[in-house]
């Protein structure tokens, strides 16, 4: 019986529902396991990011409204990253907190450092740009997180999804099916 090789997939309170379930379930189509951590084992509430189409008033940002509930099975702290074989970090407001979490950044330099397949996308970049791992990489987010690329090192190149080595990042929900594809790809690399 073969062992189902596994993804790191960080969420917190605020994770964009979007960014997050398409992924998970996709990438168990391709045979992986998806486990999802967060800063303890528990129910985490899930958010919707959109720009209201034909709004009266005009929202310069993106409005956030309640969604699905996503469940974390391990505590960041509890993470032995020798037993995954890539990570992604999904969007929404959750890295913003997330990215003080002194056991994912461990987590996060383990994946970098280790050349193993990493994918973020929308927000999740602060993540990856908070332990310091984007210095002299390339990637793109959505505009109005392109600081988190750039003054973390990195190179923001303004394109729905862009591949540099083990390192894929897309905008966000909206170039999933191209994002997961690049994903994909790399990960069939991996044993």
């Amino acid at each position: 019986m073969t062992v189902p090789r596994k993804i790191l997939m960080p969420i917190g309170d605020g994770t964009e529902v979007m960014d997050t379930l398409y992924p998970f379930f996709r990438l168990q189509e391709e045979g992986f396991e998806v486990v999802v951590a967060g800063p303890e084992a528990r129910l985490y509430h899930g958010v919707m990011h959109e720009v209201p189409p034909d709004s009266s008033i005009p929202w310069d940002i993106t409005r956030e409204q309640p969604a699905y509930h996503v469940r974390a099975s391990v505590a960041f702290r509890d993470v032995r990253p020798e037993d995954y074989v890539a990570a992604l970090f999904s969007g929404g407001r959750a890295p913003e907190y997330l990215r003080y979490d002194v056991y994912l950044l461990a987590l996060t330099r383990h994946f970098f450092a280790a050349g193993k397949p990493v994918a973020m996308l929308c927000h999740g970049v602060e993540i990856p740009a908070a332990a310091g791992c984007l210095v002299g990489r390339k990637g793109t987010t959505v505009p109005k997180c392109a600081l988190d690329i750039t003054q973390f090192g990195g190179e923001y190149v303004d394109q729905d999804v862009v591949v540099d080595g083990n390192l894929v990042s897309a905008r966000g929900w909206h170039q999933n099916a191209p994002f997961l594809r690049e994903f994909c790809k790399l990960l069939r690399t991996v044993s």
